[in-house]
């Protein structure tokens, strides 16, 4: 493969059994590093019972300790959820305990819903302070300067690598300002994906730590030893999607769930899936050249949403031989 490729996991819990979920992860980060991806992100959620990802830092570091050499980190941390402080504390933190290993990507989405935001006693226009909290989490992490009151320790002269996530023009434009990389969430929100890499190609501004631009796009894998069975896969995915829209992200009986892909809905939510890789390893190759051409990514990280965590980590493990990162 050209380019990178990453893995980006929500923690699934499956039956409830959340433990399960931390175990399976650790068991495929384990292998990731092995197979050749390159990093090994979570991703922050809240009051949602089929994601266990919460505690985001906390997860970092179990899997970061259980590993040796794979990069760890957020895709991302909601900012607006937290005080740069907090968060800087904590990164730094696990930069300290796992040295270059260690990534901050951060969004402004809140990660879950009303009643969730409440709970964390945040607001949601938190999120116009995005821009200026990024600063300020840069500082942060930043050499240490005597002009600063507050020092963030661990953190100051930490440098965790920070990168801007979205799925928008906003992210795009922003990243491209501070000089940043920038990931793009196509996995689950494709449309504005060529507009905002091309945005954030065309003004991206050179940093001291990043010279050039950097772009990661995300995409859905579904991989099997058949195509059939990698399209089952994915017929799966569509089913749990549509059981998210409408009970909490409670499972529907899939009569019930097909009834949904039939309407209007239906489109809404395949679109939502529009850039995945279904199929087995002969086809998988040409359908992530084809994303990484299309979305003109310098790396591309990846979801796979199975039925089962045996499942997930088999397509993981066809992708890596698809594209042959172990080198």
């Amino acid at each position: 493969m050209t380019v990178p490729v990453s893995v980006l996991d929500l923690a699934t819990v499956r039956d409830g059994d959340v433990r399960e979920s931390f175990d399976a992860s650790v068991a495929l980060a384990q292998d990731a590093e092995r197979w050749g991806y390159r990093r090994y992100w979570f991703a922050e959620h809240h009051n949602m019972p089929t994601i266990a990802s919460s505690a985001t830092a906390v997860l970092i570091g179990h899997i970061a300790g259980h590993t040796s050499t794979i990069r760890v980190g957020a895709g991302g941390i909601m900012l607006p959820n937290h005080s740069p402080l907090v968060i800087a504390e904590q990164f730094g933190t696990l930069e300290t305990l796992y040295p270059g290993r260690i990534d901050l990507g951060l969004g402004r989405a809140p990660g879950g819903d009303m009643h969730m935001l409440q709970a964390l006693r945040r607001h949601p226009s938190d999120s116009e302070r995005f821009p200026q909290d990024v600063v300020e989490l840069q500082a942060l992490l930043g050499p240490a300067d005597p002009d600063h009151v507050v020092r963030a320790t661990p953190g100051t002269g930490t440098q965790v690598p920070l990168i801007i996530l979205g799925s928008s023009l906003f992210g795009a434009k922003l990243a491209a300002a501070l000089g940043l990389p920038y990931s793009f969430a196509s996995h689950f929100a494709p449309n504005a994906l060529v507009d905002a890499v091309r945005a954030y190609r065309t003004e991206y501004q050179p940093s001291e730590r990043h010279p050039e631009p950097h772009v990661i796009a995300a995409m859905n894998v579904f991989a099997a030893d058949t195509d059939a069975a990698a399209h089952e896969l994915y017929t799966a995915a569509l089913r749990a999607n549509a059981g998210r829209l409408t009970r909490r992200g409670l499972p529907l009986p899939d009569r019930d769930a097909d009834a949904i892909l039939a309407s209007p809905a239906g489109d809404q939510i395949r679109n939502m899936t529009r850039y995945s890789a279904v199929g087995s390893p002969a086809t998988l190759r040409e359908q992530v050249e084809k994303f990484v051409a299309h979305a003109d990514a310098d790396e591309v990280i990846v979801a796979s949403s199975t039925p089962s965590a045996d499942t997930r980590h088999r397509s993981y493990e066809l992708l890596a031989e698809a594209l042959e990162l172990a080198g």
